[in-house]
């Protein structure tokens, strides 16, 4: 089990260079850079949306990589461009920063996104003054420039007080990070503490707890024919695939338990031919493993019952992320995170998601992770998606504060 100094007043949290001393809050240097860097903020985040990353995107996907490593290094921060661990994936990014003190802090986000090639051209990055839009606005790249703004917020202030800080840049998140899993692996073997800069939910949310994410695929095997010379010669794998879903319809599709929802479909191959190959998928999220083992026990009970005769159905499961349960260790830093937002005269909540992230291998790792800590945003993975600027500069307070305050005092590993 983790252990905390909970003895640490929250006036003083900041304290720890001759040149960041109390009083906390908006009277503090990190404050007042926080607020100054917000234009710059908005512009860089502007150039990073602005480039179309989608998952497996690799030439324009690279692009972002190279900006933000870039970024980095005008930082004076050691960046490497690490090969992806799958050939069709950009680089991800990886930035260290050394210092003279003990906690070991481990920044993760990531620039891949839902969205194909050609989606800038069409819906380019904007403000209405009060938000911001764009492809991956806020899932994440707005985490993304709030990572690097932190970082600049240290490097101007002069702050040196952690063992190391580590930036990973990720770019394959959105697809339960095949390009980089063993990376993660390794950098949280190094690592006190993960913030991770996924969107906040509004109005001002931090995530705790996190749904963990499995792809269920149904693939059914007919028996092709003329669909009008000799149907009856067919087996319809089509229609006993709708069955197959049909039997999945009573499980949930909203709420904060287990959801499964149709998210592929696809059967035949001409229009003249009874379908022989049929296949759909279900993303589920699931609270917990041992939900995961109960759907999968359900679909797999499912396959034995068809209605079509002699077709066959098989179940596949990949898992994409474990779920983030609550713990110990998120609550702990969620605890440090209300105190500091509390100097600048501001409330934290915190909240959920069904959304899957980087923080539940963390947590499974023994590593303390505290999510939602990017900008906060809403519409994720839908022409919608938007960022409220007005939580740039309290968001980039806030992380850097929690940098400072775990390089400082870092949590023991669980």
């Amino acid at each position: 089990m983790r252990t905390y100094n909970s003895g640490l007043l929250a006036a003083a949290l900041l304290v720890s260079t001759p040149g960041i001393a109390a009083p906390a809050g908006k009277n503090s240097p990190v404050w007042k850079a926080a607020a100054a860097a917000r234009a710059s903020q908005i512009a860089l985040l502007e150039k990073l949306v602005n480039i179309d990353s989608g998952t497996s995107d690799k030439l324009s996907g690279q692009k972002a990589s190279d900006l933000v490593a870039s970024e980095l290094r005008a930082l004076g921060m050691t960046v490497d461009l690490v090969p992806a661990e799958l050939p069709t994936l950009p680089d991800n990014v990886v930035a260290t920063l050394t210092g003279s003190g003990k906690g070991r802090v481990l920044l993760i986000a990531h620039t891949d996104t839902v969205f194909g090639p050609g989606t800038v051209a069409r819906r380019p990055f904007r403000t209405d003054g009060t938000r911001a839009y764009g492809p991956g606005v806020s899932d994440e790249k707005g985490g993304v420039v709030e990572g690097i703004y932190a970082i600049k917020l240290l490097r101007d202030l002069k702050y040196a007080d952690f063992a190391k800080i580590t930036f990973l840049i990720e770019t394959s998140e959105e697809v339960g990070s095949p390009g980089s899993r063993a990376l993660i692996g390794r950098l949280l073997a190094d690592a006190d503490a993960e913030l991770n800069l996924e969107p906040g939910d509004a109005p001002d949310q931090m995530t705790v707890w996190r749904k963990g994410s499995n792809a269920f695929t149904i693939t059914v095997k007919g028996r092709p024919a003329h669909a009008g010379v000799a149907p009856q010669d067919g087996r319809n794998a089509a229609l006993e695939l709708i069955h197959q879903i049909q039997l999945a319809d009573p499980l949930p599709k909203t709420g904060d338990g287990v959801t499964a929802n149709l998210t592929l479909l696809s059967a035949g191959a001409r229009y003249n031919i009874i379908p022989e190959d049929a296949e759909a998928t279900f993303n589920v999220r699931i609270r917990t493993k041992a939900q995961g083992e109960e759907i999968d026990a359900q679909f797999r009970r499912n396959a034995q019952t068809t209605v079509i005769p002699e077709t066959q159905v098989k179940v596949t499961r990949k898992i994409s992320f474990p779920p983030l349960p609550n713990n110990v260790g998120t609550d702990s830093l969620a605890d440090r995170a209300e105190r500091i937002y509390r100097t600048a005269g501001l409330n934290i909540t915190r909240g959920g998601s069904g959304g899957a992230s980087e923080s539940a291998l963390a947590a499974e790792a023994g590593v303390a992770a505290l999510d939602g800590l990017g900008p906060v945003g809403g519409g994720f993975h839908s022409e919608l998606e938007y960022l409220e600027l007005s939580s740039l500069t309290p968001r980039l307070y806030l992380l850097t504060s929690l940098i400072m305050e775990l390089g400082k005092n870092p949590p023991d590993r669980l």
